[in-house]
């Protein structure tokens, strides 16, 4: 019996006394892919530069009182938040109750993600805890908020986290999420 493939792997054929055979050998299908997304650059600096001189601008600081036990994320910049989120923006500057109240409550999110989210306005630092499983958990929670509070970059950082750290060892703990 004598075998051999072809260059392409994609046909094996077998001489075995004086009968040539070929097999076609179907190759294993390509794991799907994905588009890289593409995350643009950091406004931080720029951002920053806003806080400046501008009247319009809320000033002092809130504390946010999150989750339903109400931890507190205190001393947090309105100023800051309001050039780097548009809905920080309309609500501290258009004149809604939020404008000149020292706390606000947040009741739809946790503790860890919503310190993530005011960490990543502040610094531009993306903090996603330790463990994989953690991470891509904090990833889907922190994209949700980053939606509705409307800074588009973390959205997408964390969308490129998720598909990162998309695995067989990852999916079950978001599906659990």
């Amino acid at each position: 019996v004598a075998l051999a493939i072809s260059a392409d792997g994609r046909t094996l054929s077998v001489c075995k006394t004086g009968c040539l055979r070929q097999v076609c050998v179907a190759a294993p299908p390509r794991p799907p892919s994905f588009a890289p997304i593409v995350v643009p650059p950091s406004t931080f600096s720029a951002d920053m530069k806003k806080t400046r001189g501008d009247a319009s601008l809320p000033h002092g600081p809130v504390t946010f009182l999150v989750g339903d036990d109400e931890e507190r994320v205190e001393h947090v910049s309105k100023c800051v938040l309001c050039v780097r989120s548009v809905f920080f923006r309309t609500m501290f500057g258009i004149g809604m109750k939020e404008r000149d109240a020292a706390e606000v409550t947040v009741s739809h999110t946790d503790l860890a993600s919503f310190t993530a989210l005011v960490r990543y306005l502040l610094t531009d630092q993306l903090d996603l805890g330790e463990g994989e499983g953690e991470q891509a958990r904090r990833a889907l929670v922190l994209r949700e908020l980053a939606q509705m509070y409307q800074v588009p970059r973390l959205e997408l950082l964390c969308a490129q986290a998720l598909q990162e750290s998309v695995a067989p060892a990852t999916a079950v703990p978001l599906l659990e999420a």
